[in-house]
């Protein structure tokens, strides 16, 4: 068993307020749940910030490849998003014996 986890550090764009903010994280989180289901998927850090978000991605798989290519796929899906840009992504793989 391998648990896989994605970090990305987000920088909003023409964000103003923590409303806006949740007007742009929410749909986001929400694709990224709809696009795979089989992921879970949160805002995790920079909660009182307007313009920056951290959003954590975490996989389960039964082979680290899979693992690295749901979270590579998600990673890239945040990436092409124009109202947002990405600063940084931090992946970990976790197996049974860790």
């Amino acid at each position: 068993m391998y648990v896989g986890a994605l970090t990305l550090d987000i920088l909003l764009g023409d964000v103003r307020s923590l409303k806006q903010k949740r007007s742009v994280v929410r749909p986001l989180i929400a694709e990224l749940q709809r696009r795979y289901p089989s992921i879970a998927v949160a805002e995790t850090g920079h909660l009182d910030l307007h313009r920056r978000a951290e959003v954590s991605v975490a996989v389960v798989s039964a082979t680290a490849g899979n693992c690295n290519e749901v979270l590579n796929a998600c990673e890239r899906m945040v990436a092409f998003r124009p109202e947002i840009e990405l600063l940084s992504a931090r992946q970990r793989l976790y197996n049974d014996e860790d």
